[in-house]
């Protein structure tokens, strides 16, 4: 069930003077989930990655509000603000208990803080990508 639906079990009241009991009606109020955010059917979570499992992949597993594990395996390079989606990880669906939303992952990247690299270190980076540093600027004004 989502946040304000209302469910109703008829003559389950309180009942009247001289009469029949009257239908219950119970409203669903979900607290904040510290991991998940649902939307619908469907959840959001946030990941935090570093910088090399960004480059090189990873492999990882999120525990689900239901305690199982996702298995979550990226091969590839994982830009900040990178999405996956894992059909079926949602929640279930209040109609059809047989169909499940989805589970969004969006992944953010923890660069390194506080260390100054060497010249060393700045060449091998270099050599490792092969290019140059090129600074552009954009500011979403196209040339005006």
């Amino acid at each position: 069930m989502e946040d304000g639906q209302e469910q109703r079990f008829i003559a389950e009241g309180e009942p009247h003077v001289d009469g029949e009991p009257g239908d219950l009606r119970l409203k669903i109020r979900t607290l904040p989930h510290p991991v998940f955010e649902r939307r619908g059917d469907d959840l959001y979570t946030n990941v935090t990655i570093s910088l090399v499992d960004s480059l090189i992949g990873f492999q990882m597993n999120i525990t689900h509000l239901d305690g199982h594990q996702v298995h979550i395996t990226r091969d590839k390079i994982t830009w900040p603000g990178a999405r996956m989606r894992k059909t079926g990880e949602g929640m279930p669906n209040y109609e059809n208990n047989n169909l499940h939303g989805i589970l969004y992952i969006t992944f953010d990247v923890e660069f390194p803080k506080g260390e100054q690299l060497s010249e060393e270190k700045r060449a091998q980076i270099k050599e490792i990508f092969k290019s140059e540093s090129k600074a552009h600027a954009y500011n979403g004004l196209r040339g005006y």
